[in-house]
């Protein structure tokens, strides 16, 4: 090394923050070190490892997704659409983190994970309370999934809490009345705690967005906004149930549901109806 080098490497030094005995430092921050000591294998087979991490990190995006979520539906309940675009987008970026997961996981193949899949016992990902939340907010809702739930009292009352709250798309249908587009009594008053069904009312409202869209460039926008999370909802499905039938195939999952034949009706379940059924009518 130079003397040059050295000067700048000597520069560089002096303004380098190095004592953290009364200041925070990045790792205290992020609480690294609660995070990065949370990984125990229950078995000695190396790639457990990257099923852990995997789905670590899939929560902790998931909950990113339900805290932006929540802003959106905010936004929109209070006619105050613009902000929710942005925060749509950021969604649906980081679903496609959620998407491009199951491509490392699927680097783990069937004899790998055979080596330690008795170990997880009863645990499955069916029980991604987050998960749940997402198809909640997204107007997936199912009373009987929370079943599962039940022996964490506090767990269970939040998510029975979800269950009754709108999801986005009720904002939206809400925002679609705040316009004056005629949406029928049904489907302005329905049980928000049902899974939500097609209305042809709702269809037709968002057909005149659609053919007045300079009118209506706002719900518009959050249409497509909309549409974007949905396709990528229904993308990370289709990778997790490739994922799941090209290590396990067939078989029966860890939680007592019917694997990839499960997983593979979940995808019959689409998000937003009418903002695709629309398509076929303009």
């Amino acid at each position: 090394m130079n003397s040059q080098e050295k000067s700048a490497n000597n520069g560089l030094e002096k303004t380098i923050q190095t004592d953290f005995q009364k200041s925070m430092s990045y790792g205290d921050y992020l609480q690294l070190e609660k995070i990065l000591s949370s990984q125990h294998r229950v078995s000695d087979h190396h790639d457990e490892m990257l099923f852990i991490v995997i789905h670590q990190a899939s929560e902790l995006w998931m909950k990113l997704i339900i805290h932006e979520l929540s802003a959106a539906i905010d936004h929109i309940q209070n006619n105050d659409l613009e902000p929710s675009f942005k925060i749509l987008s950021r969604v649906s970026r980081i679903q496609q983190q959620l998407i491009q997961s199951w491509s490392v996981l699927s680097t783990l193949t069937p004899s790998e994970y055979l080596e330690f899949r008795d170990k997880l016992g009863q645990s499955s990902g069916f029980q991604s309370y987050q998960n749940r939340l997402i198809e909640f907010a997204l107007g997936n809702k199912n009373a009987h999934t929370l079943a599962v739930y039940q022996h964490q009292t506090e767990l269970y009352e939040k998510m029975q809490a979800a269950l009754h709250q709108p999801s986005i798309y009720d904002a939206a249908i809400q925002a679609l009345v705040a316009r004056g587009l005629p949406v029928d009594h049904e489907a302005r008053n329905r049980d928000l705690s049902k899974n939500y069904e097609p209305n042809a009312s709702v269809e037709e409202a968002w057909l005149t967005v659609y053919r007045n869209v300079d009118q209506y460039w706002d719900l518009y926008e959050l249409a497509e906004k909309l549409v974007d999370i949905g396709n990528q909802q229904q993308l990370w499905r289709f990778n997790h149930m490739s994922t799941v039938e090209r290590i396990i195939g067939h078989k029966q999952g860890t939680g007592g549901s019917s694997g990839v034949s499960y997983l593979k009706r979940a995808l019959d379940q689409q998000f937003f109806p009418e903002l695709w059924s629309l398509r076929t009518k303009l």
